[in-house]
């Protein structure tokens, strides 16, 4: 009697061909939550990007402010070359001319678009403050 090597066996044929159309599935369900997962990541790292930009910004605007040496706004926006400048919102407090010891905040804000695909776009706002005291 002759034995049948197993892998040439039609069950054993059948048994593999369904592991395979399996893990199609399997792949098919999992690649939208891969997608996901990665353009998130990539969005997030962008807008985080942003938001620390923003946070230099800020700090260079408000020190031209407590120095009162130059436009704040400006240089707000110059600070950040990665972002649109027109786009960057700046407000002040604490007036020009600086009173020495008083403080003087810039506030930041600049709108963040992102794109995720399957989940959706949006606009956040992002807002930055700094504050620092006047110079003499």
């Amino acid at each position: 009697m002759r034995t049948q090597r197993l892998h040439h066996h039609p069950s054993y044929r059948r048994h593999h061909q369904g592991e395979r159309g399996a893990a199609v599935i399997e792949f098919a369900i999992l690649l939208p939550l891969l997608i996901l997962i990665l353009f998130g990541t990539v969005e997030f790292g962008r807008g985080y990007n942003a938001k620390s930009t923003l946070t230099h910004a800020s700090r260079e605007g408000v020190r031209v402010l407590a120095l009162d040496s130059g436009d704040a706004a400006a240089t707000a926006r110059a600070a950040a070359p990665s972002l649109d400048g027109s786009q960057i919102g700046v407000s002040t407090a604490g007036g020009s001319p600086c009173t020495p010891g008083q403080p003087v905040s810039v506030t930041l804000t600049y709108p963040f678009s992102y794109t995720i695909p399957l989940f959706g776009e949006g606009t956040i706002t992002l807002t930055e403050t700094a504050t620092m005291r006047c110079g003499a």
